[in-house]
């Protein structure tokens, strides 16, 4: 049977590259970073520079970098110590972040009674800059949580315009760029976020690391109790060989970033050409939009009646055809996305919407095959 991934936004396949230094890593610099001899100090060495070197990326200083177990961790270490610790007591984010970003903001309402409120989107999930500027302006001390690129329906939010609003209105600016970390270039000199989210899995490295940047001077204080690891901002032995492996997936990433991402637009813009052939067929958020989202994704909702609709991904699956209907962190529930809920009117949600995630190991071949499942799919 023919194997088609397209399932690049809930995790990606690592890069040959990736799985060659890890192994050497594992087989040869098997020391605690902690540790004071010999194997402790190659390692530790190996760690810091590997923090310089994703440090070197978004044009920060290594000691703003801090490693963790991935995207979810960096959210909860920024919102909750903001809270917490830097007197925050109120969190403006939108409802189609991250359930990282959401079940995280609700649990802290609850915990601290803090103000919640969320920031107007149009029918695409675009952001209302307007609505965001007049609650920075009726609030004292608040973080702004946005992500970069929504990882359900691929928008891009303008994050240098978010920042400046930000920095106007004295609030902090937390943002998840799991989705953008390493298909696109961020500058957080140019862009004053304060904490920012990214996760190694995403771009080609392993699963289980990631980081989050934290701006100097913040006064962020530890989410994890223990050892001095990480400054002192993360207890716990540091996973050595994941370290590497981010670090030479992020470098493959940049290096290439140009052609690659050549590359994998060219193939979503085909797509997007092959879908129109299914009469009806819809986009969903911005996805359809080379400029505005990101070129790694597309949200579809297809004409199938209601009562065909959960057969959809089964069949698929059967076909050989790895996609998703949204987050694979809820990919285990039976309701219906909270992001298209956000957007879809009541008809549209009543169909089935489909996200297929691209990466350079897609081929144009690859996407003939899905389209042409659909189409006997929808015309069946």
């Amino acid at each position: 049977m023919k194997q088609v991934y397209l399932d690049n936004a809930a995790t990606t396949a690592l890069r040959p590259e990736v799985i060659k230094r890890m192994t050497s890593v594992l087989e040869d610099n098997y020391g605690n970073a902690s540790s004071t001899h010999g194997f402790g100090r190659a390692s530790k060495a190996l760690l810091e520079q590997c923090r310089k070197n994703i440090a070197s990326y978004f044009n920060v200083s290594a000691s703003e970098i801090v490693f963790t177990s991935g995207g979810t961790e960096a959210d909860n270490l920024a919102l909750r110590s903001a809270v917490r610790d830097l007197g925050v007591t109120e969190i403006i984010t939108s409802k189609i972040e991250h359930h990282a970003v959401l079940h995280t903001a609700e649990q802290l309402k609850e915990e601290y009674n803090i103000k919640l409120s969320f920031v107007n989107l149009d029918s695409c999930g675009l952001l209302d800059y307007k609505h965001l500027d007049t609650l920075l302006q009726n609030t004292n001390k608040a973080i702004v949580s946005l992500m970069h690129v929504n990882n359900e329906v691929g928008n891009i939010l303008d994050i240098a315009k978010v920042a400046k609003l930000c920095k106007n209105n004295e609030a902090l600016f937390h943002s998840d760029m799991v989705q953008s970390v390493g298909h696109f270039k961020i500058d957080l000199q140019d862009i004053t976020v304060d904490f920012m989210a990214a996760s190694a899995h995403k771009f080609h490295g392993p699963k289980g690391v990631g980081f989050c940047y934290v701006r100097k001077e913040s006064g962020l204080k530890p989410l994890i109790f223990g050892g001095e690891q990480e400054r002192g901002y993360r207890a716990g032995t540091e996973a050595v060989h994941n370290i590497v492996g981010m670090d030479e997936a992020l470098k493959m990433a940049y290096n290439n970033i140009k052609t690659e991402k050549a590359y994998v637009s060219g193939l979503k813009m085909y797509f997007i050409e092959q879908l129109k052939t299914i009469q009806n067929i819809s986009f969903n958020g911005g996805c359809h939009d080379a400029v505005n989202s990101t070129y790694t994704l597309v949200n579809v909702c297809l004409p199938i009646a209601p009562e065909k609709a959960p057969m959809l991904q089964f069949q698929l699956d059967l076909k050989g055809i790895a996609c998703s209907k949204g987050s694979a962190c809820q990919s285990g529930s039976n309701q219906q996305s909270h992001v298209l809920s956000a957007i879809l009117d009541n008809e549209d949600l009543k169909k089935p919407s489909v996200r297929f995630s691209f990466s350079i190991f897609n081929t144009k071949e690859e996407l003939d095959y899905v389209v042409n499942v659909l189409k006997e799919f929808v015309s069946s």
